[in-house]
């Protein structure tokens, strides 16, 4: 392996940056690199015979020749080096009885050097020798060698200090290099941090960025923690903000319910509605929840001091979906009514009604920028609708069933729908068009069962036979199945922050999900492919 101070290294990365510039067309580029490579080069030429100069001084003992040379920009720790160069002298002087001379270099070269000796007596034993016989008196010294041996030890020493001790008589330019190789090696690295990774996936990872190394996505293998506490079944349930450090569960009980996501202890109790409460969203931060509930109403809470701050009273029909705007100030609801309601949270203002479908709305959801209201309805459609004009600008209306949930991607560019037919849907937004159709869970009339993405890469869901389904998003392959519900699973949410999945049941329950290293990474009933 490479020195990674090595001269030798450092010139060929130079050659790679300079054929890649020549291989780009960056022309002014490689040239202005080039030339001061070669520039470095002869400067380079020009210290490495300065350390042959320096070696032989050493070898020789020729201390005034040593000290014409200019030591620091050849070594490291130049002062370490310089200590252990006068110490050499002064045991030369006391091995030749020259005890005048010593004394005078002691308390010169050496004593404003005290502070860099290797052990905490040593210049103590160092002044012993002035009234000592021989080296060897002193009990820190009865192990030197001599005059001859410790000069060839330290000019040992000072080649494994040196900046350059390798010289190439070639230019660094003129070496031959094989076509593309900078871009070889990032391949090559990159292919290395992906066979390192503890999860190697099935299909080849899409790499995104060189700034970071590659970190492959652990997909969840088994709960952790159970949340007991509601009455009835869970609808809905979502992590407190990007932090994730609570979760907080909406029931059939008619509350709401703050758990700490580590510990599954419950930390309060939202009550207020008067019926079951269908989803819940929590802004960025963590700080506040709105509830939408069958009672006609969405509420508001702080999350901090668990109390309720505002109530957006409706006309009496199930509130079935709410979601946070990106900028924390708004809010979007829907429900049976077949309307979609924008409010302003600072002022809980209705602001704009999106008027459109022909049966009730199961979501509604902004898009990442916020400039997007993409909703699902039971009359079989899709609508995007736009925030500033309340216009729909398209509907999908082909290859649906009964719409219970739809999701949206981190970048926008893909939604993931989920029908009453047994089937999710990949679309790309971009085009409107569906991508693939994902299979395997049960989605029929009886329940709102939703779908979302899992680290984009995949897609999670819930199911009415008790099981968690996860696929992945570019093939459609079913490659994971969570079980230890007893009952339907409503919906699975995911937190980046705590690599942790988090599903609501029928039973009653909560239950978060990760990777334990100590069970199969895979669902045996899932065939690998």
């Amino acid at each position: 392996m490479y020195d990674i101070d090595s001269p030798k290294l450092k010139d060929e990365i130079i050659q790679m940056i300079i054929q890649y510039l020549h291989d780009e067309g960056y022309q002014a580029s490689k040239m202005t690199v080039h030339d001061e490579a070669i520039v470095k080069w002869y400067e380079r030429e020009e210290l490495h015979e300065e350390a042959q100069k320096a070696k032989k001084a050493i070898l020789e003992g020729a201390w005034s020749e040593l000290e014409k040379i200019q030591l620091k920009p050849l070594v490291k720790n130049h002062n370490i080096f310089l200590y252990e160069v006068y110490k050499q002298q002064y045991l030369e002087y006391i091995e030749n009885h020259d005890i005048q001379k010593a004394l005078n270099f002691l308390n010169k070269k050496l004593k404003p050097l005290e502070h860099l000796q290797k052990t905490p007596d040593e210049f103590c034993n160092l002044c012993y020798l002035l009234t000592a016989k021989s080296v060897h008196d002193s009990p820190a010294f009865k192990s030197w060698e001599g005059i001859g041996p410790s000069r060839e030890k330290l000019a040992d020493q000072f080649q494994s200090m040196v900046y350059y001790a390798v010289s190439d008589k070639e230019n660094p330019n003129e070496n031959h290099l094989p076509p593309n190789r900078l871009l070889t090696l990032i391949k090559q690295a990159l292919a290395y941090q992906v066979e390192s990774s503890r999860y190697h996936p099935k299909v080849k990872p899409k790499i995104t960025t060189l700034f970071e190394d590659y970190t492959s996505f652990i997909i969840p293998n088994t709960y952790k923690k159970t949340f007991i506490g509601h009455e009835r079944n869970i609808k809905c349930v979502a992590f407190a903000g990007k932090k994730g450090s609570k979760i907080i569960s909406g029931s059939s009980d008619n509350t709401c319910r703050v758990w700490n996501t580590e510990t599954a202890q419950c930390l309060g109790v939202l009550e207020g509605h008067t019926s079951r409460v269908w989803d819940i969203s929590s802004n960025q931060s963590g700080t506040i929840l709105a509830s939408a509930s069958a009672d006609g109403t969405t509420k508001l809470w702080d999350l901090e001091k668990m109390v309720c701050t505002a109530t957006l009273t409706e006309n009496g029909n199930d509130i079935y979906s709410v979601n946070f705007h990106s900028s924390e100030n708004y809010i979007v609801n829907a429900g049976y009514d077949k309307t979609i309601q924008l409010y302003d949270i600072s002022t809980g203002q209705l602001i704009k009604k999106f008027i459109g479908h022909q049966l009730s709305v199961s979501q509604a959801i902004f898009n990442p920028i916020g400039n997007l209201i993409i909703s699902g309805s039971k009359d079989n459609t899709i609508k995007f609708w736009d925030v500033s004009s309340g216009l729909c600008i398209k509907t999908i209306s082909s290859y649906l069933g009964e719409i219970s949930s739809v999701d949206i991607s981190s970048d926008g560019k893909y939604m993931i729908s989920c029908s009453k037919d047994n089937s999710n849907r990949l679309w790309d937004v971009r085009m409107i068009r569906p991508v693939r159709r994902f299979r395997g869970h049960q989605n029929t009339s009886k329940n709102f069962i939703r779908a979302s993405f899992l680290n984009d890469s995949l897609i999670v869901g819930g199911s009415e036979d008790g099981i968690i389904y996860i696929w992945d998003t570019d093939t459609g392959d079913l490659i994971q199945k969570l079980r230890g519900h007893s009952e339907t699973v409503y919906c699975s949410v995911w937190n980046s922050n705590q690599s942790m999945l988090c599903s609501c049941s029928d039973d009653n329950t909560l239950k978060t999900w990760w990777y334990d290293e100590s069970k199969p990474l895979y669902d045996e009933a899932v065939p690998l492919k």
